[in-house]
C-alpha cells in the first residue's frame, strides 16, 4: 500500500477544525501531536526534511487512530492512513518489540494461539482474580509493566473450539457465517454465544468457519505490514470457499468489521486482482447489529416481548463503528425496545484504547483519555455500559475499575440475548 505523504500534507489548509476533538491533543496539548501537526511531519519526512529518529517514532506512536480528525475534516484528509504508513516505515527501521512479534506470530498461526492460550489459562487463577460474569481478570498483586490493570478473561477453550462448524436452526433459506474476531473468540466469548442465541431465536442457520484468521487490525495499526498481508490473503482464500453458500458474513466487533470492509481493499490497492476478490467478499460483510436490524425481523421480535421494568443503559459509539462504518442507530434501535437508553454527553468521543502500542508502551495516555469518558458515563446514572467493540470493552472496563464506579459492561448482543432468554 503506497501513500503520498506530501500530497496529504500539502492538502491540509491548517484550518484547525480537527484539533479540539483530537483524542491525543486533548490530553497532550501540543501542536506537534495534533492531526495537522502529524500531517506536517509526515510531509516533512517525505521531503527529506525530517529524519525518522526515536523522537519522531515516539510522536507518531501517540496517535490513537480514532479517525475523529478524518470525520471532521472538510475534505476528509486521511490522517489515519498517513500514520499507519509512517508506522510501517518506523517498524522497518527500528524493528518491532519482541512481545509484539510474539503476539503477531500467534495471530498468524491460530492453532499455536489456541494451544498457548489454552495452556496459559490453567495457570491464570494462580496470579489473577477471575471474574467470569464480567469476563475479566485482575492481578492478585501489582506486577511489573502491568500494575493491577483489568484484562479480558482468557478461556480454556475458544468460542470456535466449543462449537461445531454447521449449526442448523430450522431455516430453509437463510444461512450466515460468523467472523467472530479475536476478542469474541478468546476472551469475551459471551458476545459470540449471544449472537448464536439470537440467530437461533430467528431460526437462521449458522456457519462457523473454523479456519478464519485475525482480521489483521492489531498488526496494521502497529506497522507490521508483512503480517497484515499474510492474514488478508489467507482469509480471502478461505472466505472464497464458502462465500456463495451464505447470505452474509456478520461480525460482532467494530474494529474487525472496519478492517475488513474498509482497510483490506485499501491495503491491497496495488494488487488489482486481490482488490476485486476482496470487494466481492465485503459486499456480504456486515456488523452484527447492522445486519440484524436491516435484514431480519429482530427489531419487531424484540418489540413484542413483555418487559415490565427497563434497565437503564448508556451506549458508547466505537470509533470504527460510528466514524468509519457510520453505524450507530442500529444497535440503539435494537436495544431501545427493552432497555432505557440514556445518552451520555458525547457518546462519540474515543474511549482511548489506541491499539497494541498505546496499551503496552504508552498506557498512561490510554488512562488519561478514558477519564473524561468515565465521567460522562457516570452522569447518566446508568448501571450498564454497552458498545459493539471488544477493544472498547477492555479499555473502559479497566477505567471503570480504576474509578470504582458501579457499572457493568455488556455488549449489545449480550443484552438482547438476555431479554430473549427471559422471555423464552
Amino acid at each position: 500500500m503506497k501513500f503520498d505523504f506530501t500530497k496529504a500534507s500539502e492538502a491540509c489548509v491548517k484550518c484547525g477544525k480537527c484539533v479540539p476533538s483530537c483524542t491525543i491533543h486533548k490530553i497532550n496539548i501540543d501542536e506537534v501531536t495534533s492531526p495537522r501537526g502529524f500531517l506536517e511531519l509526515v510531509g516533512a519526512h517525505q521531503r527529506g526534511e525530517l529524519e525518522l529518529d526515536k523522537n519522531a517514532k515516539d510522536i507518531f506512536e501517540k496517535c490513537f487512530l480514532c479517525t475523529t480528525c478524518v470525520s471532521i475534516c472538510p475534505t476528509s484528509l486521511p490522517t489515519d492512513l498517513a500514520i499507519e504508513n509512517i508506522r510501517r516505515d518506523i517498524a522497518e527501521k527500528f524493528g518491532i518489540a519482541w512481545f509484539k512479534r510474539v503476539y503477531f506470530f500467534l495471530l498468524r498461526h491460530r492453532k499455536v494461539m489456541d494451544f498457548c492460550l489454552s495452556l496459559g489459562s490453567y495457570f491464570l487463577p494462580l496470579i489473577f482474580k477471575i471474574d467470569h460474569d464480567a469476563q475479566s481478570m485482575k492481578p492478585r498483586f501489582s506486577m511489573p509493566f502491568v500494575g493491577k490493570r483489568v484484562f479480558p478473561l482468557l478461556n480454556k477453550r475458544s468460542f470456535l473450539q466449543r462449537h461445531k462448524e454447521d449449526i442448523e436452526n430450522g431455516s430453509k433459506t437463510k444461512r450466515v457465517a460468523l467472523f467472530v474476531g479475536c476478542f469474541s473468540n478468546y476472551h469475551y466469548t459471551k458476545t459470540a454465544e449471544s449472537l448464536l442465541e439470537i440467530l437461533k431465536a430467528l431460526k437462521i442457520n449458522v456457519l462457523l468457519p473454523k479456519k478464519q484468521r485475525c482480521c489483521g487490525a492489531p498488526a496494521f495499526f502497529t506497522g507490521d505490514f508483512k503480517t497484515v498481508d499474510k492474514l488478508i490473503r489467507a482469509n480471502v482464500e478461505y472466505f472464497e470457499t464458502f462465500l456463495d453458500e451464505v447470505d452474509a458474513i456478520i461480525i460482532p466487533e467494530a474494529t474487525c468489521a472496519a478492517m475488513i470492509k474498509e482497510d483490506w481493499e485499501r491495503f491491497m490497492s496495488e494488487d488489482v486482482e486481490m482488490s476485486k476478490r476482496i470487494k466481492k467478499i465485503t459486499a456480504k460483510v456486515f456488523m452484527a447489529s447492522e445486519w440484524l436490524y436491516k435484514k431480519t425481523t429482530l427489531a419487531e421480535y424484540l418489540k413484542n416481548l413483555n418487559i415490565s421494568k427497563k434497565e437503564r443503559v448508556t451506549y458508547h459509539d466505537p470509533c470504527h463503528a460510528r466514524k468509519v462504518l457510520k453505524i450507530f442507530k442500529e444497535p440503539r434501535a435494537l436495544l431501545e425496545a427493552n432497555y432505557d437508553i440514556k445518552e451520555m454527553s458525547d457518546p462519540n468521543q474515543c474511549c482511548g484504547f489506541g491499539g497494541v502500542t498505546i496499551q503496552s508502551e504508552k498506557f498512561e495516555l490510554a488512562k488519561a483519555a478514558a477519564k473524561p469518558k468515565i465521567e460522562m458515563i457516570k452522569e447518566t446514572n446508568a448501571k450498564i455500559l454497552s458498545a459493539e467493540c471488544g477493544a472498547c470493552r477492555m479499555q473502559l472496563s479497566n477505567a471503570i475499575d480504576n474509578d470504582g464506579a458501579d457499572i457493568r459492561f455488556k455488549h449489545p448482543l449480550e443484552l438482547i440475548a438476555e431479554v430473549i432468554r427471559q422471555n423464552g
